[in-house]
């Protein structure tokens, strides 16, 4: 073969592998800018639910949702900013209000109408508790005429119990993290909440049960406005498949020695 060619046909392998980098790169480029039009990957956090998300030693937000943002703005090659609040509530907001780009939240109904969720990647249990002299003995003893629960405003378990509860009275803590001292302030009958807080609050505070079993299963996603395109929405949902096949949020569980949230199952994602 004549000297021309055979250095044509030796660069051609080396033309096409850039051809490919440039295509992924275009691409994922394009769905930088299609998840965080900005420039920068806004990601709202909230401290309410210490399964996800804590301040640690150093004051600095930390968990398993700041570990999913962190790992997704790398892939993006974008800056990242944790955009941080106290409340489920607030945290939707940010989103609704153009504030955030992603966030993590639990799927609801009421909180789709603004923002498209990816399966779960973690399930969580709401749980109830109550004083130990308390003659509430069970989940299904609560919804009745006279009963007071504390729920934090705007949380999962508020939704959930808004259109749940027939015959209590649900009464609105401010922030999530707050319920239970809101509950004890207000001499209510029942405090509803993440499982994992609420036995954190039982330790801190004397007198406390809580109820045995679960009255909602948490489903925590992620999420993004549904004002982003099809693309965007697209890949943050292969993103949290990848993360749990990988056992990225397995190891995230672990390392932040986080009990009782369960994997939640693979699903497909549908162009």
């Amino acid at each position: 073969m004549p000297l021309y060619l055979r250095s044509f046909w030796s660069t051609v392998p080396v033309l096409a592998i850039m051809g490919l980098v440039l295509v992924a790169t275009s691409s994922q480029a394009q769905v930088a800018t299609l998840l965080a039009p900005s420039g920068t990957l806004r990601a709202s956090i909230n401290l309410g639910n210490p399964i996800l998300a804590h301040k640690n030693t150093s004051g600095q937000p930390d968990g398993v949702s700041v570990d999913l943002a962190t790992e997704l703005a790398k892939r993006l090659g974008l800056p990242l900013e944790l955009v941080v609040f106290d409340s489920a509530g607030k945290s939707v907001e940010a989103l609704s209000q153009d504030k955030a780009d992603i966030g993590f939240f639990a799927v609801d109904p009421v909180r789709g109408k603004d923002i498209a969720f990816t399966a779960p990647y973690v399930l969580i249990e709401g749980s109830y508790l109550v004083r130990q002299d308390s003659a509430l003995t069970r989940n299904e003893d609560v919804d009745r005429a006279g009963t007071r629960i504390a729920v934090g405003k705007g949380s999962a378990y508020d939704l959930f119990l808004t259109r749940d509860i027939k015959s209590a009275e649900i009464m609105r803590a401010p922030t999530s993290p707050t319920t239970v001292d809101f509950f004890l302030n207000q001499n209510l009958n029942v405090a509803a909440g993440v499982k994992q807080q609420l036995e954190m609050d039982a330790k801190r505070l004397p007198n406390l049960r809580l109820l045995p079993g679960r009255f909602m299963v948490i489903e925590q996603a992620m999420g993004l406005p549904k004002t982003r395109s099809p693309e965007a929405r697209i890949y943050l949902q292969r993103f949290v498949e990848e993360m749990k096949s990988s056992g990225f949020v397995a190891n995230a569980l672990k390392k932040h020695q986080i009990e009782g949230a369960v994997l939640a199952p693979l699903v497909s994602v549908r162009p």
